[in-house]
């Protein structure tokens, strides 16, 4: 543990491990916050220190080309959610919407969620990968009936059964995994080891890989909350804190993908295996079309959201199912402007709630004149989601329909269409939410605009201009996925 990199990966996962043991012991006062800050920043500047050194891969920890991507999104965005949880949950503590207990059991529970994401991406173990991931979804659960109201608790009791049942499916696959392996490479660790298992796939069982990839996209895709597989996430965003809505879209849904891309690798080195491509094509295009319409349908603005979370998880989905350079350059970058974006239009409409006094958005009317900040806030962000230039995700969305379209016309269309059905209810809801008379409470606002701007402005330049380094980074991971 003496080389800079494998320093760095004990920081990104023993900081947030020993924080949450802290924030548990700590007295109740709000300097728990800061502490979460700190713990939160420490571990994304360990995840940056592995962009210029990695440790070697061992048994149970890998940092590679892939995972990489997605380590240092997730800690940024970990820290950026927390900057904001401090305004956040400080004004939840002020109207008493939860006690001093639970503001200290939130921010442990926090830091907990950080060590079982981070310690999932790292894993290269397959079986601690799915222990990673158990975890992760039990302390969200937590934290999604953290308010005990009883429509919170049925939130987190779906998310429970739903959660249990995708994970034990996923345990299945996993197990079948290693079956096949156990053939080739032999009983141990090395029949677990992600760098073993891509280079000895060839030789693995064909029948049982594709047995196995079928429940690994059934368990993992429920966690990624992809169609049919969907229930529980809209009344999880709903119900749980606002911060706690940002992870899910932005950081826990990603994690759950990177999960059936690294079992994507194994099937796709195995020449007899089933094409993993079709069946993420179907789940992800489904997801597009259902979100886009149930969009229409909503009444509380952070199930709006949740929708549009369903829908652009399938986006990706969809675009690593094609496969490709192109496609998954694509996805790729549209998974990390999707987690920057959506992230931030959380902030935004956790605040909204609580100068309103409401989430259901018959009520909110007019936050471009009460509220300026938060209302324009809002806007842009609904125009970047909705893919319009010159956001990031205008370029990624165009990307994905071309690249399916010169391959696959038909899926390019239903896809296109399935876009501007979401842009048209995107749209209307802001134009009701953002314009006219205000409407409703309009108590002042004390938010933290500074994780705001910041994934504002990344998503922004993203979308005009892109870094050299950051773009041939890309391509190369993107053609590892091909």
């Amino acid at each position: 543990m003496s080389d800079p990199g494998s320093l760095a990966v004990a920081a990104i996962l023993l900081v947030p491990l020993a924080a949450a043991a802290l924030l548990a012991a700590l007295p109740d006062d709000r300097t728990t916050a800061w502490l979460n800050v700190a713990a939160s920043f420490i571990a994304f500047c360990a995840a940056l220190a592995l962009l210029a050194t990695r440790p070697a891969p061992g048994h149970f920890l890998i940092v590679d080309d892939l995972n990489i991507v997605f380590i240092v999104l997730t800690t940024f965005v970990a820290f950026t959610t927390s900057v904001f949880s401090r305004s956040y949950i400080g004004h939840e503590l002020e109207t008493e919407r939860l006690t001093p207990m639970y503001l200290r059991f939130y921010h442990a529970m926090y830091q907990t969620l950080m060590f079982a994401m981070n310690l999932a991406l790292l894993a290269n173990n397959l079986g601690l990968m799915w222990v990673a991931v158990e975890l992760a979804t039990l302390t969200t659960v937590l934290m999604v009936g953290i308010y005990r109201t009883e429509a919170a608790l049925e939130a987190a009791w779906k998310y429970f059964l739903l959660g249990s049942v995708g994970i034990a499916l996923a345990l299945f696959g996993t197990i079948l995994v290693y079956l096949a392996a156990r053939a080739v490479v032999g009983e141990g660790l090395d029949a677990m080891a992600w760098s073993v298992l891509v280079r000895k796939a060839a030789g693995f069982d064909p029948a049982l890989l594709n047995l196995a990839f079928l429940f690994l996209l059934l368990g993992y895709g429920t966690k990624v909350g992809l169609v049919p597989l969907h229930a529980w996430l809209p009344d999880a965003h709903a119900e749980g804190p606002t911060p706690i809505s940002a992870v899910l879209s932005g950081l826990l849904l990603n994690v759950a993908l990177f999960a059936i891309l690294r079992f994507k690798s194994v099937m796709s080195a195995n020449p007899g295996a089933l094409a993993p491509g079709p069946l993420m094509v179907s789940l992800g295009l489904a997801s597009v079309v259902f979100a886009a319409f149930m969009l229409y349908r909503r009444q509380d603005i952070k199930r709006l959201f949740a929708y549009s979370s369903i829908e652009h998880m399938g986006i990706i989905t969809f675009a690593f199912g094609m496969g490709g350079p192109l496609a998954n350059f694509a996805g790729l970058l549209h998974m990390v402007l999707h987690s920057l974006t959506k992230s931030a239009i959380f902030f935004c409409v956790g605040h909204i709630a609580q100068v309103k006094g409401t989430q259901r958005m018959p009520d909110i009317r007019g936050l471009t004149v009460s509220h300026p900040v938060l209302g324009w806030g809002l806007v842009l962000g609904v125009v970047a989601i909705a893919g319009l230039p010159p956001l990031g995700l205008f370029m990624t969305e165009f990307l994905i329909v071309t690249s399916t379209f010169a391959r696959q016309p038909v899926l390019a269309i239903v896809l296109g269409l399935s876009l501007l059905v979401a842009l048209g209810a995107l749209l209307a809801r802001l134009n009701s939410l953002a314009f006219g008379e205000p409407l409703g409470k309009s108590e002042p606002s004390r938010a933290s605009f500074v994780p705001v701007g910041a994934h504002f402005a990344l998503v922004l330049v993203a979308g005009i201009w892109l870094p050299p380094a950051l773009v041939a980074w890309f391509q190369y991971v993107a053609r590892l996925l091909s």
